[in-house]
């Protein structure tokens, strides 16, 4: 019995040797596939203020090459232009056009991705710039929405030594920011183009079954010269989601502290509770999540800047940098699958969370659907309507979008 289980290793391990010896080394390139990805976007932003309305056509332009594997090695690069179309009748924070609204969409070229992968059965590790989205992208995430997409430079490992568990770290010295490519003579410490410092992202996310995963996670941020490292900060949280017969939840919680060089004392707390129901395709949704203010001082309230922001708390983004008094924010929505597209509908009640302020209110609505006979093509309408009450100023955002993927 001895033997024959022996003798069953080692044939296992030369059939294995053989498999691995297999590999060529040309597999890089021949098995590579080509990146390219074109996207048109008029946007529209109306506000009741002193600025001009802003009308902004840009093409975000990705090439790149994903090279096959080779031992588990592989390679990406990927670059971005972006360029305006027509007349710079907006702002985009870069081209000194501040009498109009804001666009942030920066001309520009750079190289958006470059890095080296390596896979293992028991992980994976990544070094170089490249896209990095944690969760729900609440507190780290790509911005993908932007022209021009938010990477990081770094080191990113993930282990996952048991089923269902997945250990990552990532260590940052330097993020490309949606404001980029390049700094000029319009920037400001609010908005480089390259955010240096020396960041730490620990995140371990456990799926014990369908109905419940638990994540727990540390994001220390060093962020030198975003607002003179005044969001620099240590959040610490814990999530529980999961979905049990077309339900779905989401519950979390999580502390923000000072971290690195920060001169201001930061203690605040974030909370979302979310519920859901899908039935025959139709997804909803309803939810009320609190970032906590601290108003002096500084404004020293929870704060997420390395989010991708535009996917929480309305698309009109009036809330990228969370108030001093916080944000409370109750919202309720829908997908809805329509004539072979999608149909979202969302409604935010925006309140202070500290004193008794009524921000506002927020409608938006988007349908996206494929263009038929172009494989890849898909074509977005999009709207989000902001009534002010004691926070900003009416805002309303109209966005028409084709993208092309191939």
């Amino acid at each position: 019995m001895n033997l024959s289980l022996l003798s069953l290793a080692i044939a296992g391990t030369i059939l294995s040797h053989t498999a691995v010896a297999a590999e060529d080394f040309a597999d890089l390139l021949t098995q590579g596939k080509p990146i390219l990805d074109a996207r048109y976007r008029y946007e529209h932003v109306d506000q009741d203020n002193a600025l001009k309305h802003a009308n902004a056509q840009t093409l975000r332009t990705r090439v790149g090459l994903q090279s096959g594997k080779w031992y588990g090695l592989s390679a990406l690069i990927e670059a971005d232009n972006v360029s305006r179309l027509g007349e710079a009748s907006y702002n985009s924070t870069r081209n000194g056009q501040s009498q109009y609204s804001v666009v942030a969409d920066p001309d520009g070229s750079e190289i958006n991705q470059a890095l080296l992968r390596y896979d293992h059965a028991l992980g994976s590790a990544v070094v170089g710039r490249q896209r990095i989205n944690l969760d729900n992208q609440r507190f780290v995430g790509g911005v993908a929405w932007r022209q021009n997409e938010q990477t990081y430079d770094g080191v990113l490992g993930q282990l996952k030594p048991i089923d269902g568990l997945t250990l990552s770290y990532a260590y940052l010295d330097n993020i490309n920011s949606v404001f980029g490519p390049g700094n000029g003579q319009y920037d400001s410490a609010g908005n480089p183009a390259n955010i240096e410092g020396h960041s730490h992202l620990l995140n371990a996310q456990y799926v014990l079954m369908p109905e419940l995963t638990l994540t727990a996670y540390q994001y220390r941020l060093g962020l030198d010269n975003l607002l003179g490292g005044k969001q620099s900060s240590q959040t610490t949280g814990l999530r529980a989601s999961g979905a049990i017969a077309g339900v779905s939840y989401a519950l979390e919680y999580a502390q923000q502290r000072d971290y690195a060089d920060n001169p201001l004392d930061l203690d605040s707390d974030y909370y979302l509770a979310e519920l859901g129901y899908t039935v025959k395709g139709v997804a909803l949704r309803a939810g009320y999540e609190v970032l906590g203010g601290d108003s002096g001082p500084g404004n020293r309230a929870f704060q997420t800047p390395l989010a991708t922001k535009h996917a929480f708390q309305g698309w009109a983004d009036l809330f990228l940098g969370t108030p001093a008094d916080g944000v409370k924010d109750a919202y309720v929505g829908a997908v809805i699958p329509l004539f072979g597209g999608s149909l979202q509908a969302w409604y935010h009640d925006f309140r202070a969370e500290q004193g008794s302020s009524q921000y506002g209110e927020e409608l938006d609505l988007a349908y996206g659907h494929p263009i038929p006979g172009v494989k890849g093509l898909s074509g977005l309408v999009k709207y989000a309507g902001y009534d002010a009450d004691d926070f900003a100023v009416d805002t309303d955002k109209l966005w028409l979008q084709l993208q092309y993927s191939y």
